[in-house]
């Protein structure tokens, strides 16, 4: 049975705690130093180098952020009317999406974004935007489930970054610095009663300071189809990479995993199954630049 999360799960949990261009992919640097690569632009001209970084994500500095009050017996905020725009709003709560075709900018929201409501679903798309506080650890995922298109955003405070259960999800350009709380098991993505029609790329996931962990990529799911993950940098998680048993193909291609981040090993992924290509070992500096490459990032797992 599909997992969903539901108004009142939302509530309870609350109570009880809490189209800009796209990126130019950048090169895969084969010499022992990086090669340069284009800058992530913003529609606000804002900008950073190599990947994703929160300069460079979340609603911009200079946008003034009109507050939203929470609509939902006061602990959440849900969208009922098709082709809502909410742009330029701060949200202190969770956002719960049951309309189609709602877009998301430039906001705010203090809580996470779902879009189901029982075996319903909707589809939504959200950019420049931050989900979550350094305040806070919220124990559900910062934003699901299915049919939705991230672009640029900046995830904190969350065990859990994107949470992949249906088909059609896109996320590119983000930034994700997770958290966790006790028992926990964090993931950047996660794949859940996925569907088909993932694409992955040009993210960073940052899980060096969560401790109850499973991977930055975490897409192990038997019910996905059709997972494409590229050109991004991960970090930390017991297996950093962790991609398998997803029908139809299988590709994991340019991404960069920093070196000895991991606690086991940094790749548990279905090799024989793949199309691994131009992975490597790197090393950042404190800004997320790559400053050095270590070597090839090689498949390890399932033949």
């Amino acid at each position: 049975m599909r997992v969903r999360f539901v108004a009142v799960a939302v509530l309870g949990l609350v109570l009880a705690g809490c189209q800009a261009a796209p990126a130019v992919r950048p090169s895969s640097p084969s010499a022992a130093a990086p090669t340069p690569t284009p800058s992530i632009l913003r529609p606000d001209g804002s900008s950073c180098p190599d990947h994703p970084t929160p300069a460079c994500t979340g609603a911009p500095k200079a946008v003034k952020l009109t507050p939203l009050a929470l609509n939902l017996d006061g602990v959440a905020y849900r969208v009922k009317t098709p082709g809502t725009v909410l742009d330029g709003v701060h949200i202190p709560g969770p956002l719960v999406i049951h309309a189609d075709d709602v877009t998301i900018r430039n906001s705010v929201i203090d809580g996470h974004v779902t879009n189901a409501d029982g075996d319903k679903s909707f589809s939504f798309s959200i950019a420049d935007t931050t989900v979550g506080t350094t305040k806070t650890c919220g124990p559900l995922p910062a934003i699901g489930h299915d049919k939705y298109t991230a672009s640029r955003v900046l995830v904190q405070g969350h065990s859990d970054g994107f949470r992949v259960s249906g088909d059609d999800v896109r996320i590119s350009d983000s930034f994700v610095k997770l958290c966790s709380n006790p028992g926990d098991h964090s993931d950047g993505i996660q794949a859940y009663v996925g569907g088909t029609g993932l694409l992955f790329h040009h993210n960073t996931v940052d899980q060096r300071e969560a401790k109850d962990i499973t991977a930055p990529i975490f897409l192990v799911d038997e019910k996905s189809r059709d997972v494409v993950v590229t050109d991004n940098l991960v970090m930390g998680g017991t297996f950093s990479i962790q991609v398998r048993n997803a029908r139809g193909k299988q590709v994991v291609r340019g991404n960069k995993l920093v070196d000895k981040s991991w606690v086991y090993g940094p790749v548990d992924s279905e090799c024989g199954r793949s199309e691994w290509e131009g992975n490597q070992l790197v090393t950042i500096d404190a800004d997320y630049r790559v400053t050095s490459i270590v070597g090839p990032l090689r498949c390890e797992g399932a033949s």
